[in-house]
């Protein structure tokens, strides 16, 4: 059957109700797909296509009216139309927003279409339905008993009864999207840079340091000197430790073939200004191994990018997806396009990747299995690898910086039980405990870092994939630059966020969790805040060594400490990225890893434009442009 024929209903008329001639009896068929094959084939269904859509179905778990939804060979216009008709009923193909009255109940609908209660402009009410297959003839039998109610109802599509509920409440979930968390748990949102109680402790804790520098200023130096050096030692000792447990992700897991009936899976993709990578971002979503029936697939996009929502128009997409346009209303960032996301969506399990992403086929199949097997586990993490490492020193040293993070430390954290900050995409979720924890947070331009540690202190596990998500680090300085500014001022508002009341979140995370995060994220931005000061020690403490004027022996010490810190880490640092690559991607880097020293003071350089501005514009998200890959058939490799 063609794409837009009309079903024809003049045999099941002529019934009325009747039953269908039998379908060969098959034992070992639910009674339901008997069903639902008895309807399709009055309604003209070859038997070689039942078949097809049956023999999907079992494997899906769907129904055979979603697989045939799915199969995009027969529009929704085209089948709701026939339902109508069988019914005895109007169909609207577009329900007028203007209709509908907005309610917090109303979303329902968007998750489960049915049914919405409205007026028509003349004031009669109106009951528009989407009818479900297996319910069909208890319907027609109703109407039939009442013929004067079918004046009051109408079908259409779930499509068309997502469109106008959509439109109905943008403006009231726009503002759930970006004020919700803000709003419900304040001291748990980086809305509020710093609470009244850590502008006093800044206050206080600089008075003091200022204070020390006039009255004892050698001393003070020293003892900041030491907490500088005392925290890099330990992130080294971290960072050995990952070394010494190894790169498991390396070796890939295997699955059962047969996962058995498959629950709907929401992708959510949030885009802005991605025209050029669009189609590219369409092709790796085709290429998920996952039924199409149980997908869904939602391409978030702001209001105001008229250029990646006509890019996406211009596709043929799949019954599968859904534009969704997001409201300009509160920060334009991607977590609160997310939020707005995640009301609507339908899955159990719900995914996020980014414009530029090539996700292996396989990572929906693989985070499946594992949620099964751990039913304790909210959230998984796929590797993220860098495929243009080959392309220079800049993204050699970020495939570096990836493969350590993503290899080896993520997963020692997460072998440990210990919280872990979660990378920016290809986050695997239950969907019932994100929206649990209030979603993401609109405001942290780093959503990812503060959702892993939200999804810890309410109890819940975050483990490691093996199947990667291929990306391409940034190729040009300043694009670097404001990236990884942003990143940094992100862990800024995380730590500033989880850190309101201390004592509240030692109670949260335990002794060793509440260690692990001020290691971490403490850890990670002081060493970079304070690289250039360590650089400057050091060379200021050689070149006393060299005039031979005194030196005493604890500077002497800090000087050892301090080389033994610089030249430690830059190699665990490589040794991590390195070591964890397979050789074919350690060969494109080249030497590269000679350039360390410089990457971190890049690295420094965008921890203080953070911090400024983390003052000036704590909500800016700096945006990285992505460019299309010539050969984007490469992405699983």
């Amino acid at each position: 059957m063609l794409d837009g024929e009309r079903f024809h209903f003049e045999h099941w008329r002529r019934q009325k109700g009747a039953r269908a001639k039998p379908h060969p009896p098959q034992p070992d068929r639910p009674l339901n797909l008997e069903k639902e094959r008895a309807v399709l084939a009055k309604l003209g269904l070859s038997k070689p296509w039942l078949d097809e859509l049956e023999r999907r179905a079992v494997l899906s778990g769907a129904t055979l009216e979603q697989e045939l939804l799915s199969d995009g060979r027969v529009r929704e216009e085209a089948y709701y139309g026939a339902l109508a008709r069988g019914l005895g009923l109007e169909f609207i193909g577009a329900v007028p927003p203007a209709l509908l009255a907005d309610c917090a109940e109303i979303d329902t609908q968007l998750t489960r279409p049915q049914i919405v209660r409205c007026r028509r402009p003349d004031g009669s009410p109106l009951t528009v339905i989407v009818p479900e297959l297996l319910r069909l003839f208890e319907e027609r039998a109703q109407f039939e008993r009442a013929p004067r109610l079918k004046a009051q109802f109408a079908v259409t599509t779930p499509s068309a009864m997502r469109a106008a509920v959509r439109e109905t409440g943008r403006l009231r979930r726009a503002e759930q999207a970006a004020y919700g968390l803000a709003r419900q748990h304040p001291e748990s949102s980086a809305h509020t840079v710093l609470s009244k109680g850590q502008k006093v402790a800044a206050i206080v804790m600089l008075a003091a340091v200022f204070t020390a520098l006039a009255f004892h200023p050698a001393y003070m130096v020293h003892g900041l000197h030491l907490v500088f050096s005392g925290m890099f030692c330990v992130m080294l000792l971290i960072r050995l430790a990952a070394l010494k447990a190894g790169a498991p992700l390396n070796r890939r897991q295997s699955f059962p073939a047969d996962l058995g009936p498959t629950p709907v899976y929401t992708v959510l993709a949030a885009l802005y200004d991605e025209a050029a990578v669009a189609s590219q971002l369409i092709e790796r979503l085709d290429g998920l191994n996952w039924p199409r029936s149980r997908l869904d697939i939602k391409l978030l996009c702001e209001e105001r990018d008229d250029a990646t929502i006509a890019a996406l128009k211009r596709l043929d997409l799949g019954p599968e997806y859904e534009v969704v346009v997001v409201p300009d209303i509160g920060p334009r960032t991607k977590p609160k396009a997310l939020n707005y996301g995640l009301i609507e969506a339908r899955g159990e399990f719900l995914v996020i990747y980014d414009a530029e992403d090539r996700p292996h086929p396989d990572q929906l199949i693989e985070a499946w299995h594992h949620f099964r097997a751990a039913p304790e586990i909210a959230c998984f993490q796929s590797p993220l690898v860098i495929g243009n490492g080959g392309e220079g020193a800049l993204p050699a040293l970020f495939a570096l910086e990836y493969s350590a993070l993503f290899r080896r430390l993520l997963p020692f954290l997460a072998d440990r039980g210990l919280p872990m900050p979660l990378g920016g995409t290809s986050n695997h979720v239950r969907t019932d405990v994100l929206r649990g924890v209030g979603g993401w947070d609109p405001y942290n331009v780093t959503e990812d870092a503060d959702l892993g540690m939200r999804l810890h202190r309410a109890g819940h596990g975050t483990e490691m994939l093996t199947r990667p998500t291929v990306e391409d680090a940034p190729t040009r300085p300043r694009v670097w630059i404001n990236q990884r500014s942003r990143w940094h001022k992100g862990w800024m508002q995380t730590w500033l966020a989880h850190m309101r009341h201390p004592l509240r979140l030692y109670r949260d995370l335990g002794a060793r969790g509440f260690l692990a995060f001020q290691l971490v994220v403490t850890g990670q931005l002081a060493s970079a805040l304070a690289h250039p000061l360590t650089l400057a020690l050091v060379a200021s403490s050689i070149a006393h060594v060299m005039a031979s004027e005194p030196y005493s022996p604890w500077e002497q010490a800090l000087l050892a400490i301090d080389i033994a810190n610089l030249l430690g880490s830059y190699l665990v640092f490589i040794l991590m990225g390195w070591g964890a690559m397979p050789r074919e991607e350690s060969k494109r880097l080249g030497s590269a890893r000679f350039f360390v020293p410089v990457y971190w003071l890049m690295m420094s350089w965008a921890a203080w434009k953070a911090l400024r501005e983390l003052r000036d514009r704590p909500f800016f998200w700096a945006k990285t442009p992505h460019e299309a890959k010539a050969s984007p058939r490469r992405a699983g490799a």
